[in-house]
């Protein structure tokens, strides 16, 4: 997969492109990829993705940016393994967003893509103040020779698949549910730091990580979850919150993974959360705290 940075150089090959922030890369999203990479297989284009390297609302809102789903590089990670052959991934500037939808089409889809399909998703809107809409396009796509699909809304469980309502469900703790959605377990990745040590003396020793603070961070609790570890999965249990007990004051993400001893210090993990199994508790001392989690770790084999 090629990324491409600057709206510079024109496509040499024609393409089909899906358009979106994708800033989840949720079902909803993946089904616009799917037809993409389909389409570019049975008519000879180049699978191409466009999107911003930022979120459009850190330009027109001043910042008010929402909370990440999904890291950059495990964004493109997933570009790549949905079979896109072209990301253009550029910065969403002052200038882009001025640009009216027709100059969008013009001087991006047409000038720069070389676009022979689009496909968005049913709700798309683009260009200055959002003024250009599904009609529109279909109807400058005639002038220009490229044809439009639009992707239906896609449910789960009864749920519209929107990157808002999968930040509702983390925030609340169903991060099963909100997985579903996803397509995949909602995970944060961070490099493991050095913590008080208080977890190894108590025989329950964890890794704690350095996280982006800008992702979306689940409900304070425990919670079942897989790491990742150098491409191995381990089965783990991890604590999101302030550590009461021990007298914490600081957001932490904390890791005991089961049947593993090697030093993590300065690795990068992922962590994949499965259920929520507890909100995070106050003990009375320390014995008791130990107690609870060891009862929390017998009982992750009954958690799907």
């Amino acid at each position: 997969m090629k990324i491409v940075k600057k709206l510079i150089n024109k496509s040499v090959n024609p393409t089909v492109v899906a358009l979106g922030n994708f800033d989840g890369l949720h079902i909803g999203h993946q089904a616009l990829i799917k037809q993409i990479v389909n389409i570019a297989k049975e008519e000879r284009l180049v699978s191409t993705v466009f999107t911003f390297d930022n979120h459009t609302t850190s330009t027109i809102k001043g910042g008010n940016t929402p909370k990440l789903l999904i890291s950059k590089n495990r964004k493109i990670a997933l570009f790549r393994e949905l079979g896109v052959e072209l990301l253009y991934m550029v910065q969403f500037t002052e200038t882009l967003m001025k640009f009216t939808p027709l100059e969008f089409i013009e001087k991006i889809l047409v000038d720069i893509l070389n676009v022979r399909k689009v496909v968005v998703g049913f709700n798309f809107r683009f260009g200055y103040l959002a003024k250009g809409d599904l009609q529109y396009l279909k109807e400058i796509g005639t002038k220009y020779n490229f044809d439009v699909i639009a992707v239906p809304p896609i449910t789960r469980d009864n749920i519209l698949v929107s990157s808002t309502q999968i930040r509702e469900l983390i925030r609340n703790g169903k991060v099963n549910l909100a997985s579903k959605l996803l397509g995949r377990r909602y995970s944060i990745e961070g490099k493991v730091i050095k913590g008080r040590g208080i977890g190894r003396k108590l025989g329950i020793p964890t890794a704690n990580i350095f996280f982006d603070s800008n992702i979306v961070i689940p409900k304070l609790g425990v919670y079942k979850t897989n790491t990742i570890i150098d491409g191995n999965k381990f089965l783990s249990i991890t604590n999101i919150g302030f550590n009461p007990t021990l007298n914490g004051e600081k957001l932490s993400i904390e890791t005991h993974i089961l049947d593993y001893s090697q030093n993590l210090y300065g690795k990068t993990i992922l962590i994949e959360f499965i259920d929520f199994i507890r909100e995070e508790k106050k003990f009375d001392d320390i014995s008791k705290l130990v107690q609870q989690i060891k009862i929390d770790i017998n009982a992750l084999e009954n958690i799907n």
